[in-house]
């Protein structure tokens, strides 16, 4: 099997694999699926993702086929480095392979410039066509005109709010704090139209490559806020070279004026999606990210 063959007939790889005639190495994937390098026949090879064999439970329904299309989509822009779809099945995804580099301040810059074309691509409505995930959770993509605000409470704050309660990673007291900040979210402003967002880019998600650009992967892909990924840029740490990504993306589109109070609002989606899926071990993290956003909040209410 070549690259052109598997291209022409993606429904054989699951047969090749079952098999062995694909050479097949395992990498470092994310925390719910099982990846790979498979290396074909003329020395090509493909990054290939898998739903564990080991796993009691089946993948979610259409959770490779959304990955797929949040990806095309991405593409679509032609303007950031997106890995190609080369096979989309049920329980399994296949990428182009991108060779792994370092972190470099030329292709941090080049990113940010990318970033804000990706996000000019813009889109009709927040949400998208197809069934959204945010790693195994379903994520809300109904279309919906918006504003922003309405919708980021309603679609990205509230469910992943309800789940954390309800796996009791969240009391109370905890659950009063995160609803304060669903309350005066509005008051941070920032409504702006739907851009072509990645949805799920924490630092991890972004690839250096050996060809001197960072590659965007494992998106959950919609129309949302533009701060959004450039927030998630900054989690657990910040994505090498985070000011001159900044710095270049707001020459090439400059951001809106109070972006800085409200990059807490942003992120504690993805801390409420972690403590959704992983318990109460990220408690204090959606604790410190509510307060911000709440000091965001009467921060922008005193300059507005």
């Amino acid at each position: 099997m070549d690259l052109a063959h598997l291209r022409a007939h993606p429904e054989h790889l699951p047969a090749f694999l079952t098999h062995q005639r694909i050479r097949e190495t395992p990498v470092a994937g994310g925390d719910s699926c099982t990846a790979a390098r498979l290396t074909l026949d003329n020395g090509h090879s493909v990054f290939a993702k898998t739903w564990p064999e080991r796993s009691t439970r089946q993948p979610p329904e259409h959770f490779f086929a959304s990955e797929a299309a949040g990806l095309r989509w991405l593409r679509e822009a032609d303007a950031v480095a997106v890995p190609e779809v080369i096979v989309a099945l049920p329980g399994l995804l296949a990428l182009e392979w991108v060779e792994p580099g370092e972190p470099d301040p030329g292709a941090a810059e080049r990113l940010g410039r990318e970033l804000a074309a990706l996000h000019r691509a813009g889109t009709l409505d927040f949400g998208a066509d197809w069934p959204g995930f945010i790693g195994v959770l379903p994520a809300d993509n109904t279309r919906d005109e918006g504003p922003w605000s309405r919708w980021f409470v309603e679609r990205r704050l509230v469910p992943y709010l309800r789940m954390s309660v309800d796996n009791g990673a969240l009391g109370p007291a905890e659950r009063k704090l995160v609803e304060q900040v669903l309350v005066r979210a509005t008051a941070l402003g920032g409504d702006e139209p739907p851009a072509r967002i990645h949805g799920d880019l924490w630092p991890g998600n972004v690839l250096w490559g050996a060809d001197d650009r960072a590659w965007l992967v494992d998106p959950a892909a919609h129309g949302g806020h533009r701060e959004t990924d450039l927030a998630q840029l900054a989690l657990f740490g910040g994505v090498p070279h985070l000011d001159r990504i900044r710095a270049a993306y707001n020459d090439a589109w400059p951001l809106a004026d109070g972006w800085r109070e409200r990059v807490p609002v942003h992120q504690l989606h993805l801390m409420l999606v972690h403590t959704a899926l992983f318990g109460a071990s990220y408690r204090e993290a959606v604790v410190r990210t509510a307060r911000s956003a709440l000091t965001g909040a009467e921060r922008a209410t005193v300059n507005g």
